[in-house]
């Protein structure tokens, strides 16, 4: 497999198959990932692996605290508060595809809030990694874990398992720091779901568009 099919492929899969991976790929994955660029050789990323019996030791806390309701104060804002303007219409946009490819209304919150609880579940994903940083790093330090995190998916997708980046899992960051015993100099930055893809999950219909280059891309002259 080429790069470039690699990157056309990689996608937000929502629905696996119970499927086992071995943690000694994940880990393969992961260790690979570190050639990831980071500026003076920084190589701010922390990663936690979760499988197993683990896996549903946090399925099962997630669940009990959803059950009681009410989030945790996230420590870095996922989205600008004043996000407008063509960037607000695309996160509409691909709410909308996402929930009419699993022929969910807008009017219908009951089926958003299970979909929104699936997340939590890893939508079934048998493993997953959280990426975690110390405070001290700023935004140049936060691209490198973009970096370090789509090499990871990119391998990923070389061996055949499926991806889901899950920032929403920084809406409890005190309960995911209590179950990896994250130390204090460090926060939560995203999950990510790892598995092999469910085909039949409605979910996974839905494929994201990019905007035209003409809105974003130019030669300067």
């Amino acid at each position: 497999m080429d790069v470039s099919h690699a990157v056309a492929a990689r996608r937000s899969v929502r629905g696996f198959r119970a499927d086992p991976v071995a943690p000694a790929l994940i880990e393969r994955l992961a260790l690979a990932a570190a050639r990831a660029p980071s500026g003076g050789n920084l190589q701010p990323w922390h990663i936690d692996i979760v499988a197993g019996e683990a896996m549903a030791r946090l399925k099962a806390i997630m669940s009990a605290k959803l059950d009681a309701g009410g989030l945790e104060a996230a420590q870095y804002d996922i989205y600008p508060r004043a996000l407008a303007g063509a960037y607000k219409d695309r996160r509409f946009q691909v709410g909308m595809a996402l929930y009419g490819a699993m022929g969910i209304e807008r009017s219908d919150t009951a089926a958003r809030q299970r979909e929104f609880r699936r997340n939590f579940e890893f939508f079934g994903a048998p493993a997953a990694i959280f990426c975690t940083v110390d405070r001290m790093m700023g935004p140049p330090q936060w691209s490198d874990l973009g970096m370090y995190l789509q090499s990871f998916m990119l391998l990923a997708v070389e061996a055949g398992l499926a991806t889901c980046a899950q920032e929403c899992w920084a809406v409890y960051p005190e309960t995911v720091d209590a179950f990896l015993g994250t130390p204090p100099e460090r926060m939560l930055f995203c999950g990510m779901a790892i598995g092999y893809e469910d085909p039949d999950a409605a979910a996974n219909r839905l494929r994201t568009i990019r905007a035209d280059g003409t809105e974003w891309l130019r030669q300067v002259e």
